[in-house]
């Protein structure tokens, strides 16, 4: 089918609206461009994103998380704490209040049974449920009442919100997929491909690897809302051709995962149709700094504790590395509208990124020649410092990528100006990020003195990820260098903050606990943060309302969005 017919198809649903709901269509059609089609509707049995978010216009979660990683109620009255005796003081139950006003899109009351149901759906045995992780610990889910719902874990859960929050696990409806347990969920296809919801839009078709056409949900909560009739949701292509249908051809309303070179977005939004949108998660493009030695001639004890590494331990010499680099130029030059200068190894969520590392803001190249000199590294007759017969000498490796290659060129110069020499060296992806104990190359046994990569962890939660600088997560020969703490890093102090974070439940405490600790690793030299990533996308400039988010569904607030007139 041709494109102009699909969206004229489509377009023709807008038609049908009745004047009860002539407020929440009014806005006509919204066209979507994902370049990765959805190939089903139903999140808990897909792991690519193009299906979350298309599932996303239909299905809602318990909560949401917004554009700065907070949860926000959508099927219940409140976020459950313990303040509000949503969670109890043994950090064991929390209990969830659906609101009374909520209609699946057939016009029937949600109910705190399909609460229920929808967590046995994903976590049965026989599922194969892509959520289950978010499951971890759930012990039993109860239906109180028609209204309240209450899930226990087996072992205290400082941070419970994983269940059924995010557009990852939903809410189903419990009649109609009844019959799709376990074995069965696979062949309920009617069910996987018109799923019945609470959110904006119902499905009118689906077309799977190819389009799917929608409709504003009549019974949706907000009587005036969603403000169009009608959704298209069109997959194929590529990302610089979705990019062009919003920019530049005007085609379409919305375009998702623009991963093309930031000169290219730039120059077809010089047309004027369309804006380039970002958003950030906690990705962090990093320099990985070894705080033991790497020298070969170490054999076997090489990148280990048991040798420090000769200069990378002096905090004058780390922070002097940090302040020579203009992370400005480095954003411009690989990144655009993609990415945002950062001090912090946890740039988001908002709430606890620190302000302690605000230093590295300004490149003070001034100020980092004076710090290597008051600690007495000399420059020599070369133009490279030393101090005891030490050479600041540094192999600086990462991923073969040009992005990362021409980060890599920039920081060498930037280095040079402060006296310091670097060798360049990159490594095929694959063998990087591999796990062989037996190669040398791989970040684990970082035979280097700095390594480059991205880092981030899923849902906005850090414990876990705070966690792997913990000093029992240092790769040794004697764990076959596995472990998640590359910079060999240790601090009782550290390790005692996530231990305290893993006993404590307030969302403040947590996050002022996480800072402290992302202040420890920069303050040790551990972590040279450069880039904060983000996603990329695109919106007509008639489209009002996009809020991008990077922890949720780029579609979460589709309810809010309209078109200017």
């Amino acid at each position: 089918m041709r494109l102009e017919t699909i969206l004229a198809s489509a377009a023709a649903l807008s038609i049908a609206a009745t004047g009860a709901q002539a407020e929440r269509g009014a806005d006509g059609q919204l066209n979507l461009l994902y370049w990765q089609a959805a190939s089903i509707l139903n999140p808990y049995l897909s792991g690519g994103t193009k299906d979350l978010e298309a599932a996303s216009l239909i299905l809602d979660p318990l909560a949401n998380y917004d554009e700065a990683g907070n949860m926000v109620p959508v099927l219940v009255t409140e976020i459950p704490t313990i303040e509000n005796g949503g969670v109890s003081e043994d950090l064991t139950t929390i209990t969830w209040t659906l609101r009374d006003d909520i209609l699946w899109s057939d016009g029937t009351p949600l109910t705190a049974e399909d609460v229920k149901f929808s967590a046995e759906y994903c976590m049965h045995p026989d599922g194969g449920c892509n959520s289950a992780a978010k499951f971890t610990d759930v012990e039993s889910v109860e239906a109180v009442d028609v209204q309240t719902v209450r899930i226990t874990f087996s072992v205290p859960k400082p941070f419970p919100y994983g269940p059924l929050v995010g557009a990852m696990s939903p809410v189903i409806q419990r009649a109609q997929f009844a019959d799709c347990l376990g074995e069965k969920a696979t062949a309920c296809t009617e069910a996987n491909f018109n799923p019945i919801g609470t959110g904006p839009f119902r499905v009118t078709e689906f077309k799977a690897n190819d389009v799917v056409t929608l409709e504003a949900n009549p019974n949706y909560r907000d009587p005036d809302k969603p403000a169009f009739a009608t959704v298209v949701f069109k997959g194929g292509g590529d990302a610089a051709s979705a990019a062009r249908a919003v920019l530049e051809t005007g085609e379409f309303d919305y375009a998702w995962n623009l991963q093309v070179e930031p000169e290219i977005l730039d120059a077809m939004a010089a047309a004027g149709k369309g804006t380039v949108v970002s958003s950030f998660g906690p990705a962090v493009e990093r320099l990985v700094v070894n705080l033991s030695d790497p020298d070969p001639s170490l054999g076997e004890a090489r990148s280990t504790v048991a040798h420090p590494h000769p200069f990378l331990t002096d905090p004058a010499v780390t922070r002097a590395l940090s302040l020579a680099i203009d992370r400005q130029i480095l954003v411009d030059a690989g990144y655009g509208s993609a990415g945002k200068v950062t001090c912090n190894i946890l740039p988001a969520p908002e709430m606890m990124v620190s302000t302690a590392n605000d230093w590295c803001m300004t490149p003070d190249v001034d100020e980092a020649n004076r710090l290597l000199d008051e600690a007495g590294w000399v420059r020599g007759a070369d133009g490279v410092r030393e101090k005891d017969g030490v050479r600041l000498s540094i192999l600086f490796v990462s991923s073969v990528n040009s992005v990362r290659q021409g980060t890599q060129a920039l920081v060498k110069q930037m280095w040079q100006a402060i006296g310091v020499e670097t060798e360049l060296r990159s490594i095929d992806a694959s063998v990087f990020f591999g796990s062989d104990p037996s190669s040398p190359d791989t970040i684990q046994k970082f035979y280097a003195d700095i390594e480059m990569y991205t880092n981030t962890f899923d849902g906005t939660d850090p414990e876990k990820y705070m966690a792997n600088w913990q000093c029992g997560e240092i790769p040794s020969p004697e764990n076959q260098w596995v472990g998640s703490n590359i910079p060999r890093f240790c601090s009782e102090q550290y390790d005692a903050l996530v231990a305290e974070m893993g006993k404590t439940a307030s969302l403040e405490e947590r996050a002022a606990l996480a800072r402290r600790m992302n202040d420890l690793l920069i303050a040790a030299g551990a972590f040279i943060p450069l880039v904060h990533r983000g996603d990329v996308s695109a919106h007509a400039a008639s489209i009002r309302g996009v809020r991008m988010n990077s922890w949720d569904s780029e579609l979460w607030n589709v309810e809010d969005w309209t078109r200017a007139q």
